[in-house]
């Protein structure tokens, strides 16, 4: 909340100022209509209209600025609580965060960090100026009619016990609206992510149907809720329409009876519709905090899953980029963890190689074996289930592999991992400060330098998940990247699957050619990778006992 300090302050001085100001408007009104009426003859029609005038120019200032404030503060606090949260994620446990779908997280810091920032910077000064203009108008009636003032408020306990009739329900049914448009956006983006694969499946209208499932889903929700709000809604509106009719049948007797003149008449209506107001206000607060509550549940949520986390020993990371390393596996043993927490089918049993530096080694075996789970280990992104992984310094000091030793390492996935933009900001990922000539040389390396005969080179766009580029072409810059990054561990998750055979050795060739010292690991399908190896590896798919 100390964040938003400043937006809070402005919207409660200009909703201050702004019930101030409507008070003295109906003030005002009554003055100058008791002068028009020649109830009032001490003070002149041009002076009451003036003070009108001037009045309406200060609402309409103050109406600006709230806007200004709201343009401006507003954008930046739901940009720096979704910077925040983006960052947190990406610091978040890989394999805890793998649990959560895309679409849900997209959800989340999209409509739900917006609810919440809304929340704390305009709904909690919307609620405390509410309240005084609540309070200032009814002091005036007070002062103006006690009885008429005592009677108008009488709705307040039909409010407030409709109020709590109302909270749980609407809460748990704006989870479930909020739970479904998680699960309309999760799959509009992954079908448009696979669109190639729900085309070649012939699967288009399948998919809109399953959408068009979700949206009768959320509709159904959505109907509900707007019925039960409704209702109260329906409730409060009667109780409204009683308390103004009471209010005008009153003053006009009042001025029948000639107790109150024609200006106090008109003011006893606008005070009315002022401490009416905040009534409204106040009940439409109630699905304002059941759908905060929910958004910060859902954001909680995500804040607690837990942080990457160190592992003991000194941390040997990217001070050590350009020194020779050494990497050990001891008695490592790996199951992925079940939903119930227990452990399913092992993935690596009692396994023990070092990676020499230097060393170049293929990593072979059948699907399931698990190649790419070593590759995870390796980056520290899961941590083996019993035995120990680690990095083990020319000097003889060692460290478990964790979040700090991820600097050794330089990696190359399975697939298309290019981002939207241009070439040149794919390579700058890996390397912010690298040189034109770094660049071109790691494009040469790769056998990827063809780029330069486009007319763009280097800012030529890409598309998302490297559209405008064969998959061929999107791996030979995926190689390139993690060139730029220089360090002492290359690893080549299948990085050359969609390499003709000749391409392959061309680029492998060239690595090893340019960076000799580096130590390479390899996870491939193909024999011809063999022959720049010095070791290899070769994993079997293992069952439970």
């Amino acid at each position: 909340m100390s964040e938003h300090r400043l937006q809070v302050t402005l919207n409660v001085v200009i909703g201050l100022l702004l019930v101030a100001a409507d008070l003295a408007f109906v003030w005002c009104t009554k003055l100058t209509i008791d002068i028009a009426t020649h109830v009032r003859t001490d003070v002149s029609l041009s002076v009451a209209v003036g003070a009108l005038v001037a009045i309406v120019v200060v609402q309409l200032g103050l109406g600006y600025a709230t806007k200004w404030v709201r343009a401006i503060l507003g954008l930046n606090a739901q940009n720096r609580m979704r910077r925040q949260l983006f960052a947190r994620l990406l610091d978040a446990d890989w394999l805890l965060l793998r649990s959560h779908h895309s679409g849900h997280l997209t959800n989340r810091l999209e409509q739900d960090v917006s609810t919440v920032t809304t929340f704390l910077t305009e709904n909690v000064a919307t609620l405390l100026t509410t309240l005084c203009q609540f309070a200032g108008a009814f002091l005036l009636l007070f002062y103006m009619d006690r009885r008429l003032a005592c009677l108008i408020v009488i709705i307040l306990p039909v409010f407030l016990l409709c109020s709590r009739l109302y909270v749980s329900r609407m809460r748990a049914i704006s989870r479930q609206v909020r739970d479904d448009e998680g699960r309309i956006q999760s799959l509009m983006q992954e079908s448009l992510q696979h669109v190639l694969v729900v085309k070649a499946l012939e699967q288009t209208e399948g998919m809109a149907n399953r959408l068009s499932r979700e949206q009768h889903t959320l509709h159904r929700h959505v109907l509900h809720r707007t019925r039960y709000a409704s209702l109260s809604s329906l409730v409060l509106n009667v109780g409204f329409a009683t308390g103004y009719m009471v209010t005008f049948l009153w003053g006009v007797t009042s001025l029948e009876q000639g107790l109150i003149t024609y200006g106090a008449l008109v003011a006893f209506i606008q005070l009315v519709g002022q401490i009416q107001g905040p009534v409204r206000t106040l009940s439409r607060f109630i699905p304002i905090f059941i759908s905060t509550f929910t958004a910060a549940e859902r954001l909680v949520e995500l804040e607690r899953i837990p942080l990457e986390t160190a592992a003991g020993g000194a941390a040997i990371g990217k001070a050590d980029k350009a020194a020779a390393v050494q990497i050990r596996f001891d008695d490592v043993c790996y199951y992925y963890t079940l939903a119930d927490g227990s452990h399913g089918r092992p993935i690596l049993r009692h396994f023990s190689h070092t990676f020499a530096p230097g060393s170049i080694t293929a990593v072979m075996g059948e699907t399931g074996a698990g190649k790419t789970t070593l590759i995870r280990l390796l980056l520290a992104l899961v941590r083996p289930t019993s035995g120990r992984v680690t990095a083990v310094a020319a000097d003889g000091s060692e460290s478990e592999l964790q979040r700090a030793t991820r600097g050794l390492f330089t990696y190359v996935p399975q697939g298309n991992t290019l981002i939207s933009g241009t070439l040149r900001d794919n390579l700058l990922m890996a390397c912010p400060e690298a040189t034109e000539a770094e660049m071109l040389e790691a494009l040469h390396l790769a056998d990827a330098d063809f780029v330069m005969d486009k007319a763009t080179g280097l800012d030529t766009p890409c598309g998302e998940m490297g559209g405008g580029f064969s998959e061929g072409q999107a791996q030979r810059f995926a190689i390139a990247r993690a060139l730029l990054r220089r360090r002492p561990i290359l690893l080549l998750d299948e990085a050359t699957s969609a390499l003709d055979a000749a391409t392959e050795q061309r680029v492998l060739r060239r690595i090893v050619e340019a960076r000799p010292g580096v130590t390479i690991i390899v996870v491939t399908h193909r024999p011809e990778v063999l022959r720049y190896c010095t070791d290899t590896i070769r994993l079997e798919r293992l069952t439970a006992h």
